[in-house]
C-alpha cells in the first residue's frame, strides 16, 4: 500500500465543505471555545454529534475534563466571529464579542448562531492528533431566517437563506 502524503490529504479535505462552527464549554463565567469545522451528525437515536479538536489546542483540556459541549452554527454575517475565536485571543477577549446566553447544560450559548446543540460528552477518541468529542444534545435552538457560513477550498462562503 501506497503512503499518502499528508499535504495531499489536507488538499483534498479542502474540497470538503463544512459549516462553521464556534464551539463552547464551561461557564459564561469561564467560558473556553475554538472554532470548528469538524463537527457531524453521529446518530439520531440519541441525538449525537461528534466534534474534532486538535489535541494541541488550548482549549483542549477544558473539554476533556467533560461536561458540557455546545455546537454554535455560523450564520453568513459571521465570519469576522469566526476568524476572532481562530486567533490566539485569550478566552475573556473572546467571549467579549457576540451576545451569550445558556440553555440545559450552563455551556456559552451564542444567541445569533443559525443552530445550537448543547450538548454533554457522553465518550472521547484519541485518534492520531485529534481528539473525537462526542455529545449527547440535551436541549437545541434553531434560527429559521439566517444563511449559513461555510468553509470550502480554504476560503469562507455565504449560503443564502432558504425556506424549509
Amino acid at each position: 500500500m501506497l503512503a499518502l502524503e499528508t499535504s495531499t490529504f489536507r488538499n483534498a479535505m479542502a474540497r470538503l465543505g463544512a459549516a462553521v462552527n464556534i464551539v463552547t464549554t464551561g461557564t459564561r463565567e469561564d467560558p473556553v471555545g475554538f472554532t470548528a469545522s469538524a463537527v457531524c451528525s453521529v446518530t439520531d437515536t440519541p441525538p449525537t454529534l461528534l466534534v474534532c479538536l486538535n489535541r494541541a489546542s488550548r482549549a483542549r483540556e477544558a473539554f476533556v475534563m467533560g461536561g458540557p459541549l455546545c455546537v454554535n452554527v455560523l450564520s453568513a454575517s459571521q465570519q469576522t466571529l469566526s476568524n476572532h475565536f481562530a486567533s490566539p485571543n485569550s478566552m475573556t477577549d473572546r467571549f467579549a464579542v457576540g451576545h451569550w446566553t445558556t440553555l440545559a447544560t450552563g455551556a456559552p450559548v451564542l444567541e445569533e448562531a443559525v443552530a445550537t446543540f448543547d450538548c454533554r460528552i457522553s465518550q472521547i477518541v484519541e485518534v492520531g492528533t485529534h481528539s473525537v468529542l462526542f455529545g449527547v444534545v440535551e436541549a437545541l435552538r434553531i434560527h429559521e431566517t439566517a444563511g449559513g457560513l461555510v468553509y470550502f477550498n480554504r476560503a469562507y462562503h455565504a449560503l443564502p437563506h432558504t425556506a424549509p
